[in-house]
């Protein structure tokens, strides 16, 4: 498959994979800057593309960046959405956190899209798991 991405800031860099056969490419900032402590910001890639139909882009973490406490927050790129890529990055250390031009700062799934037909129903098949979630099944 062909992922089309055109630059359109000078400091723009083509998203990568670290290695063969890794499931994330990586993103790149195209602007410097210092993200305060609890600061949130939409972080400028460069970058537009035009992904597949049938196919979406998801933003995901950098595994380096988060352990510094800063992590993305949203991060879906449909198929037919052709403005500049950005990742909303926040900071959640107590430390300034400085993204410079050039620097990795998200990683992107390229996934099909499953499209659903969405039914109003007045019942639901019972399950084992029933309505369990957030820690029902324990730690151990």
């Amino acid at each position: 498959m062909e992922l089309k991405v055109k630059k359109i800031h000078p400091a723009a860099k083509l998203p990568v994979y670290g290695h063969p056969g890794d499931a994330g490419m990586d993103l790149f900032a195209c602007v410097d800057k210092i993200l305060s402590p609890g600061e949130l910001f939409p972080v400028t890639t460069g970058i537009q593309m035009a992904i597949p139909r049938g196919f979406v882009g998801l933003i995901w973490d950098k595994s380096g960046v988060s352990l510094k406490g800063v992590h993305r927050l949203a991060g879906v790129v449909d198929a037919g959405f052709r403005g500049e890529v950005r990742v909303v990055l926040v900071n959640l250390s107590r430390e300034p956190y400085e993204i410079k031009a050039g620097m990795k700062i998200a990683q992107m799934l390229i996934q099909p899209v499953v499209p659903v037909d969405v039914r109003e129903s007045e019942a639901l098949d019972d399950t084992s798991r029933g309505e369990g979630g957030f820690g029902s099944t324990g730690l151990y």
